[in-house]
């Protein structure tokens, strides 16, 4: 089979594309061949040796696929060849077949397509524990979503208004970007590369903050998202997408009962209840046309350098996808 890999940590170009055997199903593992890839940026952040967990080498990236059972492992109980499923795994997406165990797995209901479960996993996963097991997101709350055009961003902005946030501010990079957080159905634009970007956010809210903000930048952005902040508000740090770690005095929280709370998806993950509920949940906002899923576009597994840098580039927006 075909597979992408990387032997170096580097640029998109340090990504290859080798011919490897089929891997071998373990006894709870299942055999997909693949139909859809999830690309993220913690595949660009694997490939250049920056994860948050270290990257073994030679790595085969990609941790969203969504595709058909061709085999099952002898203790494999849920699922059977031919279902239909999408899962979100440690590594060796980008492959046109892969070994999943089946506790990781999640059928993908019958008016759902491959490419649109695929941008589930992560992102979809991500923003909704975000808002609703962190974040505590309740009804009427105001919500303050960065990058809000992006993966996590599109999906986060018509989750909280799902989950009956009061107010929903967006903000991103251009107007071509905010007018599609407006699309997704955000209340409030405002352009974060503009200089007191904070002070309209808190214009917005009377004065009072948001209650709940998503940051995944870092730096100035972290910094300044704090001073959004309302009494009892909670930032959920999930990314530092600018390099830069941000230096946190804990008594700036106490004056206003703030909170910083950090997420990391794997934790989710090893709590089988809470992703399985999670991911059905997700899934169901699809088949009923809830929740709309912005496809940035489709490529061949081949052409993964080059969509690694279309990402990079920040040039795109909603989910890229690779097609074996």
């Amino acid at each position: 089979m075909k597979a992408i890999i990387f032997e170096e940590y580097g640029s998109a170009d340090v990504l290859q594309q080798i011919e490897i055997d089929k891997p071998v199903i373990g006894d709870q593992e299942v055999l997909v061949e693949v139909q859809a890839i999830g690309v993220n940026y913690a595949d660009t952040a694997r490939r250049e040796g920056k994860y948050v967990v270290p990257t073994p080498l030679p790595f085969i990236p990609g941790a969203e696929v969504a595709g058909v059972i061709t085999e099952v492992g002898k203790d494999v109980k849920r699922y059977k060849p031919g279902m239909r499923v999408v899962a979100l795994i440690e590594s060796a997406g980008y492959a046109a077949y892969v070994t999943i165990h089946e506790m990781a797995l999640a059928p993908i209901p019958d008016g759902v397509d491959f490419v649109s479960a695929v941008a589930l996993p992560l992102q979809g996963q991500t923003a909704y524990h975000i808002l609703k097991t962190m974040g505590r997101l309740q009804k009427g709350e105001t919500v303050l979503v960065h990058a809000a055009a992006g993966g996590v961003g599109a999906i986060a902005v018509q989750l909280a208004k799902i989950f009956g946030a009061g107010k929903i501010i967006a903000t991103a990079s251009s107007d071509e970007k905010l007018a599609h957080a407006k699309e997704m159905g955000a209340d409030h634009l405002v352009n974060y590369t503009e200089e007191g970007w904070e002070l309209k956010v808190r214009e917005l809210t009377d004065g009072k903050g948001v209650d709940v903000a998503l940051e995944m930048v870092g730096g100035d952005i972290f910094r300044n998202t704090l001073k959004c902040l309302a009494p009892f508000g909670r930032i959920v740090v999930f990314g530092a997408a600018s390099g830069e770690q941000s230096a946190l005095y804990a008594g700036e929280l106490m004056r206003r009962n703030q909170s910083v709370i950090g997420f990391f998806l794997p934790q989710i993950m090893r709590n089988y209840d809470m992703y399985q509920a999670s991911f059905k949940e997700l899934l169901g906002f699809i088949e009923s046309g809830e929740l709309k899923l912005t496809i940035g576009g489709t490529y061949r597994l081949e052409e993964a350098a080059d969509v690694h840098r279309l990402l990079q580039g920040r040039k795109t927006m909603g989910k890229l996808v690779l097609i074996p």
